[in-house]
């Protein structure tokens, strides 16, 4: 019998939207859905934020509009709930200790994951060691501060995605945010692909897989486990 896969989820800390007195935070489904997917793959998982505690939740997210099957499920999962609060700071985490590490989106991750030098070292670790790495929708921005051996964009030539400049406009954030994802992204060189607004899409680049948009985490989480268990994109659709 296989012993578990170790998983690291990354949220945002960031509960504010830039000036404002919005709320934002983590995008309960981009979390939720990958959650389970792994859960139900027998992975052990803790979950961290670059301030540890409770995680903040953007109250968009569970909407009647947004709210999903696997967001509501995760809410009533007491061990999931458990997770949410009580998120281990980045400073407490070793790459060593983990599989596999997935970054969760959510428009807080634009102020606290875009820079964060914790999470900077943890994701220059595990992609160089090519351990898998899957980050969904606005959890893409924790590729942009990375660099090659020659001091290049990590990101420049790859194959990526993440929430496009129309899904911006169309949900009214332009305006709000530090910057568009997409473009900068695409300033940096990334061989940046969207596919329809709020529809399912994954690009895959190596031991990386990122995901668009809310729609395409529980996606990116299955092809991001498929990198460590490749019978399980035979076994489980």
């Amino acid at each position: 019998m296989s012993k578990p896969i170790k998983v690291l989820f990354v949220t945002t800390s960031h509960d504010t939207l830039g000036e404002t007195t919005e709320k934002t935070g983590l995008w309960l489904d981009e979390l939720a859905a990958p959650y389970f997917i792994f859960k139900e793959a027998g992975a052990h998982i803790v979950i961290a934020s670059p301030k540890g505690g409770p995680v903040p939740i953007d109250p968009k997210s569970e909407s009647i509009i947004s709210v999903t099957r696997n967001s509501k499920r995760f809410r009533n999962d007491i061990e999931a709930m458990n997770h949410l609060s009580r998120s281990l700071p980045l400073r407490d985490i070793r790459e060593e200790n983990f599989d596999v590490l997935f970054v969760a989106g959510g428009h807080g991750a634009m102020w606290d994951l875009a820079a964060n030098p914790l999470l900077k070292q943890l994701l220059d670790n595990f992609l160089t060691k090519g351990k898998p790495v899957g980050a969904v929708c606005h959890g893409v921005a924790a590729l942009l501060p990375l660099q090659d051996a020659s001091g290049q964009p990590w990101v420049k030539g790859k194959q990526v995605t993440a929430f496009s400049n129309s899904e911006e406009e169309s949900a009214g954030m332009t305006k709000l945010l530090p910057f568009l994802l997409e473009t900068q992204l695409t300033s940096l060189g990334a061989a940046y692909s969207k596919g329809t607004n709020y529809t399912k899409y994954v690009a895959t680049e190596g031991n990386l897989v990122t995901g668009q948009n809310p729609a395409s985490a529980e996606e990116a989480a299955k092809m991001t486990l498929g990198l460590i268990r490749p019978t399980y994109s035979t076994i489980k659709k």
